[in-house]
């Protein structure tokens, strides 16, 4: 089958399982950690892997995979280095989009919301859990700037390694954690004939408010 043919054909229908208002929780972390530990059970792979969103001063959106380390006070956190693109632009516009997908669970979270540094001490304690080779490679890699040769890179990773071979790596002021306060949250089950189940929370003064949409 031709790559076009393919793309034009490709669908696969889903579990005939629902969501039902009256039985979710009404507080969406809750919910959010019950599908993460489904995914957890079910083996899937970086099932903490989700699809981050940015958007630069100039209105361009972009997106890369990253990987959830922490959910604390309702916030999602993830850690990155401060001065990637995507570093530069949550600090030129803190709106950002996340995404996780387990297709094989035929399940789908967006979450939109605002996005700020976590504080030195929280991104100093997880920096140290890291394995010393992660440690090494965010001291090593100058996030999304251009490189000369994969050569450069491996240069400098080497040059680290050395200087940090007999002591304990320290964390970069250019690396550390972000939280995702959530303005909403919406939970997608896909359901045969493309009629899914979208179940929307929204944050309100008094708390998250939950909608049915139309798939």
């Amino acid at each position: 089958m031709a790559i076009d043919e393919f793309l034009y054909s490709a669908r696969h229908d889903f579990s005939k399982e629902g969501l039902e208002e009256g039985s979710l929780d009404q507080d969406p972390i809750k919910l959010f950690k019950s599908w993460m530990q489904m995914a957890k059970e079910h083996n899937i792979l970086d099932a903490n892997a989700f699809v981050l969103s940015t958007v630069s001063a100039e209105n361009t959106p972009s997106s890369r995979v990253v990987l959830l380390r922490e959910i604390h006070d309702a916030q999602f956190i993830f850690y990155t280095n401060y001065n990637s693109q995507k570093g530069r632009e949550i600090a030129e516009n803190t709106k950002v989009a996340l995404n996780f997908f387990w297709p094989s669970l035929h399940r789908q979270v967006r979450v939109g919301g605002s996005c700020q540094k976590i504080s030195e001490q929280k991104s100093t304690q997880y920096f140290d859990s890291r394995p010393k080779g992660s440690k090494i490679g965010a001291w090593a890699s100058n996030q999304s700037q251009p490189l000369s040769s994969r050569g450069q890179l491996e240069a400098e990773h080497e040059k680290i390694s050395s200087k940090y071979a007999n002591i304990l790596v320290p964390r970069p002021a250019h690396w550390g954690g972000y939280a995702v306060q959530p303005d909403y949250i919406e939970f997608w089950l896909g359901r045969p004939s493309r009629l899914h189940d979208r179940i929307l929370y929204t944050k309100k003064a008094d708390g998250f408010h939950m909608q049915r949409l139309a798939p």
